[in-house]
C-alpha cells in the first residue's frame, strides 16, 4: 500500500448522477498534470471483470463539465461480488499496470471497493457520487443538488395546476432508503406533508390535518412521498386519502428518472471538481481506502470501512421545521 501510484483508473458505479463527468474531469487531468498515466474504466466494475479498459488524456474530458449521465457508463456486476470476479478484474488492471483507483458511485460501489483493496493491493478512494445524499462523512453528495432543484422545478408547475383546481397533489420524489430529496424538495415548495422512510408515517395524522385545512378552506395541498416511505409510495398513500376523504380531489404525479439526468448544478460542478482533485492527492499522499467528503466547506476523509456502516441521519430540527412552517 505504501508504494507509488503512478497509474491510475477511475470508474463510475451504480445508480449515476449528474455531476459524475465533471468529477471524472478533475481526476483525469489532475493525474495528467502530476505525470500519472489514467485509465477509464467502462461501466463501473463490471469493465475491470470484462477489460473494458481505456487510455484517457486531457482531450477525452474536454466539454462534459456541462453534461449529466456519465461517459463511463455506469452498472451494476453481480461478478465483481464474487471471489472469481474480483480475482479476474484484479488480473485485468495488472495488465495496464494499473496501481490506483478511485471510484465514483454510493455505498454500494464503496463496499466493493472495500472488499477488492483487503484482497488486493492496489488503494483506492471513494467520491459521493449519488442524488441521494444518503453517506455520513459528507454535507454534499455529487449530484443532490441538482436532483433537489430538478423536483422543486416539477412540484412549484404542479402547484399552479394544483391551484387552479383547488387539488390535492402527492408527488413522489427518488429516495428509495433516503428521504433527503423529499425533505428538501418539499420544504422548498411548501409542501403540507413530507413523507420519508426514516419517519414512521401516521395516515391518521395527514387526514385530520387535510380536514383541518379543509374547514379553514385551504383546498390546495401538495404531499411530497419519498418512493421507499413505508406505505409504498405516493399510489399507496392516495388510495387510502381517497378511502378517508371521499370528497377530496386527489392527483398523483410520479417524476421519476427526470430527477437523475439534465446538466449539473454549478454547485454539483464544483464539488465534483474539487472532490476529483483530492481524489488524486490522497493516492499521491499514500492517503488511502478513504472516500472524500466536504464538511462546513473543508475536505473530509473517512475511511471506506466506516463509510459503508454509516447513514446520512435527518435532525429532528428539519422534522420540526416541516411541522411548523407547513401548518
Amino acid at each position: 500500500m505504501e508504494k507509488k501510484v503512478t497509474k491510475i483508473g477511475v470508474l463510475t458505479s451504480g445508480g449515476d448522477s449528474p455531476g459524475m463527468n465533471a468529477a471524472i474531469r478533475a481526476v483525469v487531468r489532475t493525474g495528467i498534470y502530476h505525470g500519472m498515466e489514467v485509465y477509464g474504466i467502462m461501466r463501473g466494475y463490471s469493465g475491470m471483470v470484462e477489460n473494458e479498459i481505456v487510455r484517457m488524456e486531457s482531450k477525452s474530458v474536454a466539454n462534459i463539465i456541462q453534461r449529466g449521465g456519465t461517459i463511463l457508463k455506469t452498472s451494476r456486476c453481480k461478478e465483481f461480488f464474487t471471489p472469481e470476479g474480483r480475482k479476474t478484474a484484479y488480473e485485468n488492471l495488472k495488465k495496464h499496470g494499473i496501481n490506483g483507483l478511485i471510484i465514483i458511485g454510493g455505498d454500494g460501489s464503496f463496499r466493493g471497493a472495500q472488499i477488492f483493496s483487503n484482497e488486493f493491493d492496489i488503494p483506492c478512494i471513494g467520491l459521493p457520487g449519488t442524488i441521494d445524499k444518503d453517506i455520513a462523512g459528507t454535507d454534499f453528495t455529487i449530484g443532490f443538488d441538482t436532483a433537489v432543484n430538478t423536483a422543486v422545478e416539477a412540484i412549484d408547475k404542479i402547484r399552479d395546476t394544483a391551484d387552479a383546481h383547488d387539488r390535492l397533489f402527492i408527488i413522489e420524489v427518488m429516495g428509495r432508503d433516503a428521504g433527503y430529496i423529499a425533505l428538501h424538495s418539499g420544504i422548498a415548495t411548501g409542501a403540507e406533508n413530507i413523507l420519508i422512510p426514516e419517519r414512521k408515517t401516521i395516515i391518521d395524522d395527514i387526514i385530520k390535518a387535510l380536514e383541518e385545512k379543509e374547514r379553514r378552506h385551504k383546498l390546495v395541498n401538495l404531499i411530497v412521498v419519498a418512493e421507499g416511505e413505508e406505505f409504498g409510495g405516493a399510489d399507496e398513500v392516495a388510495k387510502v386519502i381517497k378511502k378517508r376523504l371521499p370528497q377530496q380531489e386527489v392527483r398523483v404525479c410520479i417524476l421519476g428518472h427526470i430527477q437523475r439526468g439534465g446538466s449539473p448544478s454549478c454547485m454539483d460542478r464544483l464539488i465534483a471538481s474539487r472532490m476529483g482533485y483530492h481524489a488524486v492527492e490522497c493516492l499521491m499522499e499514500n492517503r488511502h481506502n478513504v472516500f472524500v467528503g466536504i464538511v462546513n466547506n473543508k475536505m473530509n476523509y473517512t475511511p471506506l470501512n466506516e463509510a459503508v456502516k454509516k447513514k446520512q441521519r435527518i435532525s429532528e430540527e428539519w422534522m420540526t421545521v416541516v411541522k411548523i412552517l407547513s401548518s
